[in-house]
Parts: C-alpha cells; structure tokens; sequence
C-alpha cells in the first residue's frame, strides 16, 4: 500500500494525466486525497497502490469498500443527488497511468491487483466511473468484463461527464 511518502510522485502521475487532458487541477478540493493517502486511504475502508517502473512511480489505483448500493434493474441508483451503480459494495479509485508507464501492461497489472484485493475482501461488484474521454480505459475495463450502465456528470472543477461501469467479481 501506498503511503504519505508516496504523496508526490503520486501527484505526479495523475497530474501528468490531468495536463494531458487539460483538466483543472484542484489540490485543496477535488484531489485532496492525493495529498494525505494515509489519511484517506486508510487500509480498511479505502485502500491505495502505486506501481514503479525502473524506480520511479508509473501508475497509480484505489479502491474504496461501502455497504452495497441498493440494486435496481436500470442499472444505477441516485441518493442525496449522487448517482452511483446499483448493488455495488466497492469501487475503483484514481485508475492512473504516467505516459512514460503506458503500453507496459502497468494499467492492466494496477486493475488485476484491485479486483483480486476487492475478492479477497468478499466484495461482489465493483463500479468504476470512467471519464467518457479515456477510451484506452474503457477497454482495459471491458476486457475485465465491466460493462456501461449509465453516466452522470461528476462534481468536479471541469464537470466532467463519466461512465459508470459495473464489474461483477
């Protein structure tokens, strides 16, 4: 598990992400969590990793465990204005990969260790929301056999519009 020491380089990679898209970044508000890994990501209700290539920080992953949403046949349910992906109990996290870490099966290696983590645990579906731009994801995803349920708009600086997924374990 990653660890606050682990903070800039982590960072760095979703950064370098976040540029390539030309995405806002907001240290104090949408990535705070980046900045206390330790404090969000405490190892038992939400968990942090980081993969290196050569010593140096490529990619980046978190899951987080809740009870399971509530199950509805369209595919997501909606509380207190959130959207989420109906009947499931955990979710993929901060799915990143530098561009220098990228076609060497990093992503792929991040997303295996988390659903064998999310297993491990017990849990039986995962929803991933995915920026509807990051079509190389969407596959990587699909290839773990996620499937589209819905989409939402997230309440970030850009007001992104995701997918939602759901990866039954």
């Amino acid at each position: 598990m990653a660890s606050n020491q682990d903070c800039e380089a982590v960072v760095d990679v979703i950064r370098s992400v976040f540029e390539e898209y030309s995405f806002t970044w907001e240290a104090e508000g949408y990535h705070a969590d980046l900045y206390d890994l330790e404090g969000h990501y405490d190892g038992k209700s939400a968990k942090f990793f980081i993969a290196e290539n050569d010593g140096k920080v490529v990619g980046t992953v978190g899951i987080e465990f809740f009870p399971p949403h509530p199950d509805d046949p369209c595919g997501l349910t909606e509380s207190e204005g959130l959207r989420w992906v109906s009947g499931s109990d955990c979710s993929l996290e901060r799915l990143y990969v530098h561009p220098s870490g990228r076609r060497l099966g990093v992503g792929r290696a991040l997303m295996q260790h988390v659903v064998d983590v999310a297993k491990a645990a017990g849990r039986t579906q995962m929803e991933i929301w995915s920026d509807k731009r990051f079509v190389d994801a969407h596959r990587l995803y699909g290839q773990f056999g996620a499937v589209v349920v819905g989409d939402r708009i997230l309440d970030d600086p850009d007001l992104s519009p995701e997918w939602g997924l759901a990866l039954k374990l």
